[in-house]
C-alpha cells in the first residue's frame, strides 16, 4: 500500500468525524463560538432561594421540577454552580457585575445602620462606577425589562439600573405576579432585541401560596405543633440568629420540608406556563435562557432555618442552567463554576465588545469552554455578613475542599465535599496544613480586595444587628 493510500485511509474516520459533526464539540452538541448568538434576546430566570439538592435535574426524589428539568435536557447543567452569597441582596448583584459582594458593596440591605442613622444600600452610591450587565445590553440596542419579587432584589438598593422597565410587585412577591407582567411587556416589546430578569420569591420562606398550602407532600400525615408558614419561619430565623436553640425533631424538618417541595413544584408549574407562552410567541428559536437560584436556604442541616447565616452548601450551591436556542444541549457539567462568571458569558456568547473598564471589572470568565466540554478549574470564593450578624469568608476549591472563615468570631471550619458533601465533620484540626494553606489564599484574596480581617472586624463593631427583615 503506497503512502498516500495511508494517509487517506488513516484520516478517513476523522474526516467522517468532522462531517457528522463530532469536532464540533463534546458529546455530539453542536460547538458553542463566542459571538454565535449575536442579536439573540436573553432571559434571566431566578428561583430565589431554590435549593439545588431539591431539583429534580440535580437528583432529587420527589417530582418537584419538571419544566425546569425540560429545559435542562435540552441546554447546559451546571452540576457544581457557587454563588457568592447565601442571601439576596450581595447575591443577585455578584451575577448583575460579574464582582464579589466585598466589591460592589452590596452587603447588606443598609449601608449605615446605627441608632442615629439608617441608610440603605445602594449601587450607584457605593460603587458609582460598576456597570450592570443590563446597562450593558441597553448600550448595545437591546430593550430591557426586569419582573421581580421587590425585596432583596428592589430598586431601591440599584436592581432597577440599565431597565427601560423595572416592575417590583408586591414585597416577597411570586412568579404569579411577575410573570404576567413580562408576558404583557413582551407583546409590546418582543419583536425587539430584548433583555428580560425573571424573578420570583415562590419557595422562599417569606412567600405563602396564595391558596394556602394543600400538603401534597405531607405524607404520612404529620401531627406535631408545626403550621408552617413565613410568620413561623421567621419566628425560627430569629431565634437561631439570636443564638437561642432551635429544637426541631426529624417529624418537624420532613414537614417543613413537603411544603417546601409543595413551593417549587407550584413555581415550576408557573414557569412551563411562561415558557409555553415564548413558544407560541416564537421567541425560543431566538432567546437565550439561563435558570439559577441566588441561594439556596436551610432546614436544619446545620441546626438553623432560612439563609444568610452561614456559607454551607445548602445555601451556596445552586442550580445553574444555559439554554441555547438551535443548539443541542442535554449536558451536564461537572467543573466547578461561580455566578461571577454568567455576565461574561452572556456577553462572550452575544459576542458583545465590552469597554476596558467592563473588562476589568468582571472578575469572572466567559464559560463557553465548559460549554464545549473543556474542564475550567475555578475556585469559588463566597461571603455573608447577613444583617451584620455574621462576617463569614469560604472558598470552595475545583478538588471539592472548603474552608470557611468567620471574621467576626476567628472560627476555622475545612470539609472535604467529596467525602463529606453534608459537611458534618470539621478537619480544621485535624487537616491543619491543608488548612493553613487555605486560610493564606483566602486572606489574599480578600487583601486583593482591599476588604480585610480588620476591616469587617471593625464594620461588624461598629454598628446594630439589624431587626428589621
Amino acid at each position: 500500500m503506497n503512502r498516500k493510500r495511508r494517509l487517506f485511509l488513516f484520516f478517513i474516520p476523522f474526516l467522517i468525524l468532522f462531517i457528522s459533526g463530532g469536532l464540533q464539540g463534546c458529546r455530539g452538541r453542536n460547538r458553542v463560538s463566542p459571538g454565535a448568538y449575536a442579536g439573540d434576546n436573553v432571559i434571566l430566570v431566578s428561583f430565589d432561594a431554590l435549593q439545588a439538592a431539591h431539583t429534580g435535574c440535580l437528583g432529587y426524589f420527589r417530582d418537584t421540577t419538571p419544566n425546569i428539568d425540560r429545559i435542562t435536557k435540552g441546554g447546559f447543567l451546571f452540576k457544581n454552580a457557587v454563588a457568592q452569597s447565601s442571601w439576596t441582596v450581595p447575591s443577585t448583584m455578584s451575577y448583575f457585575t460579574s464582582l464579589y459582594p466585598s466589591q460592589h458593596k452590596l452587603l447588606n440591605k443598609y449601608s449605615t445602620y446605627t441608632e442615629e442613622e439608617k441608610i440603605f444600600s445602594n449601587l450607584k452610591k457605593l460603587s458609582p462606577e460598576v456597570v450592570t450587565l443590563a446597562e450593558v445590553l441597553r448600550e448595545n440596542g437591546y430593550c430591557t425589562g426586569g419582573f421581580t419579587g421587590d425585596a432583596g432584589v428592589g430598586a431601591v438598593f440599584g436592581y432597577g439600573q440599565g431597565f427601560d422597565t423595572y416592575f417590583e410587585g408586591p414585597k416577597f412577591g411570586g412568579m404569579d405576579r411577575s410573570i404576567p407582567a413580562a408576558l404583557e411587556w413582551l407583546k409590546r416589546n418582543g419583536k425587539k432585541r430584548f433583555f428580560i430578569f425573571l424573578h420570583g420569591y415562590d419557595v422562599h420562606g417569606q412567600f405563602d401560596p396564595p391558596g394556602g398550602f394543600s400538603r401534597e407532600f405531607v405524607n404520612p400525615p404529620y401531627l406535631g405543633e408545626l403550621k408552617g408558614g413565613k410568620e413561623e419561619e421567621a419566628r425560627i430565623r430569629e431565634e437561631g440568629l439570636e443564638g437561642r436553640p432551635v429544637e426541631l425533631t426529624d417529624e418537624d424538618v420532613r414537614f417543613w420540608r413537603a411544603l417546601y417541595d409543595e413551593k417549587i413544584k407550584d413555581v415550576d408549574e408557573r414557569f412551563g406556563f411562561f415558557i409555553d407562552a415564548l413558544d407560541k410567541m416564537g421567541l425560543l428559536e431566538n432567546t437565550i435562557i439561563v435558570l439559577f437560584s441566588d441561594h439556596g436556604t436551610e432546614f436544619y442541616e446545620h441546626k438553623r432555618f432560612d439563609h444568610g447565616f452561614s456559607l454551607y452548601e445548602e445555601l451556596i450551591r445552586v442550580p445553574l442552567v444555559f439554554r441555547l436556542p438551535q443548539t443541542r444541549g442535554g449536558a451536564v457539567i461537572t467543573g466547578q463554576v461561580r455566578a461571577i462568571d454568567v455576565m461574561p458569558t452572556v456577553l462572550d456568547l452575544l459576542g458583545i465588545k465590552v469597554s476596558d473598564q467592563v473588562r476589568k471589572q468582571m472578575q469572572g470568565v466567559s464559560l463557553i469552554p465548559s460549554l464545549n466540554g473543556k474542564k475550567q478549574e475555578l475556585k469559588a470564593f463566597s461571603e455573608t455578613d447577613y444583617r451584620f450578624y455574621v462576617s463569614k469568608r469560604s472558598v470552595r476549591t475545583p478538588e471539592g475542599l472548603k474552608f470557611i472563615y468567620s471574621l467576626d468570631t476567628g472560627n476555622k471550619e475545612l470539609y472535604n465535599l467529596k467525602d463529606d458533601p453534608r459537611e458534618l465533620n470539621n478537619l480544621a484540626g485535624v487537616k491543619k496544613r491543608a488548612a493553613y494553606e487555605l486560610e493564606q489564599e483566602l486572606f489574599g484574596w480578600l487583601k486583593e480586595m482591599g476588604s480585610g480581617e480588620e476591616y469587617h472586624r471593625r464594620m461588624i463593631k461598629k454598628v446594630l444587628k439589624i431587626k428589621e427583615y
